[in-house]
């Protein structure tokens, strides 16, 4: 059996959401995603950088419910990739200033990430890897992931001006 093709990646996100308009103001309010389109009422489309889109949002079957109970199974979190420490900081930054919790943070070793929930409860993770040179790695060469607290406040002070 062979490996999948290493330039496979994941394209986009399409979420069932209970409030489109709840939905799309957080992806472009506080993460600062752009609207792409709008599919009528009942869909959203964004991304970031001019791309069709990373984010579907739709309440096709969703509108007014409740995010699935605990103990259930389906997606444990997006996770979206920033190119650099500065931008997850300000990513940070966004979240601090939007009064948005977060469910925690996170060193990897590998990458630096930040959880959080969507409104409609979906996890979040906003994240950027270290350069593959600087992952942990075991003596006989095998890759060594850890979890470790992420000093927040450090992140926030590198967060570029606006």
């Amino acid at each position: 059996m062979t490996s999948i093709d290493p330039r496979v990646r994941v394209g986009h996100v399409h979420l069932k959401v209970a409030d489109l308009d709840r939905s799309t103001a957080f992806y472009r309010d506080v993460l600062g995603f752009d609207v792409m389109q709008h599919f009528g009422r009942q869909a959203a489309f964004l991304s970031a950088g001019g791309y069709h889109h990373h984010i579907g949002l739709n309440t096709w079957e969703s509108e007014g419910g409740s995010p699935p109970p605990p103990g259930t199974t389906g997606l444990y979190h997006v996770a979206f990739l920033y190119p650099d420490r500065a931008a997850l900081a300000d990513a940070l930054r966004r979240l601090v200033d939007a009064g948005h919790p977060l469910d925690g943070a996170a060193d990897h070793g590998v990458s630096e990430a930040i959880y959080l929930r969507d409104p409609d409860g979906n996890g979040v993770e906003l994240y950027r890897d270290r350069p593959e040179a600087e992952w942990p790695r075991t003596p006989s060469g095998e890759l060594a992931m850890t979890t470790a607290p992420l000093d927040l406040r450090k992140l926030l002070a590198e967060a570029p001006p606006r």
